[in-house]
């Protein structure tokens, strides 16, 4: 494992600790993660067209993810509360796979990236819209939260080339 490979929130000692990102340079910082909730073709037909009795599953799960992404630092224990300057929470009805695609992106002029906020942002979304419809369809799955592209920072850029969207 080379220097940049090392896991950063290990010291010396092997120990967890929090990552002092005091020295780091505030950089413009962006992150974009993807979940997908696959479900029955009527559950999407019915959360598509807003026939649900809960009501809008789309707007309550956006917001779910938006809340989500505030709050990281407070559900990951060694993440750094940031001022995120933006949260964008898009839920895309797939029906050709049966599923709702969730992309979240998180922004900010900061000294740490906002990786975490946009996975976490994308995978609230998505159990929020499985807890909305899980009493009409208990074959819901949740599947490919995973990073899709990051900006800024020392590492700088980076998406995903391997085929997973």
């Amino acid at each position: 494992m080379s220097q940049e490979q090392t896991l950063t929130h290990l010291n010396n000692a092997g120990e967890a600790h929090m990552v002092d990102v005091g020295q780091k340079a505030i950089t413009e910082r962006s992150a974009t993660a993807v979940a997908h909730v696959v479900m029955q073709p009527a559950t999407l037909h019915m959360i598509s067209h807003g026939h649900h009795k809960k009501g809008d599953v789309f707007a309550v799960a956006r917001i779910a993810g938006i809340q989500a992404a505030k709050q990281t630092s407070q559900l990951i224990p060694l993440c750094h509360p940031l001022m995120l300057t933006k949260i964008a929470v898009d839920l895309i009805t797939e029906a050709t796979h049966n599923r709702v695609r969730i992309e979240a992106t998180c922004q900010l002029a900061g000294k740490t990236g906002v990786e975490m906020e946009a996975l976490t942002a994308a995978s609230i979304a998505a159990l929020t819209l499985y807890d909305m419809c899980k009493a009409v369809d208990k074959t819901m799955v949740i599947e490919g939260t995973t990073l899709l592209a990051k900006s800024g920072g020392r590492s700088g850029d980076w998406t995903r080339d391997d085929g997973i969207t």
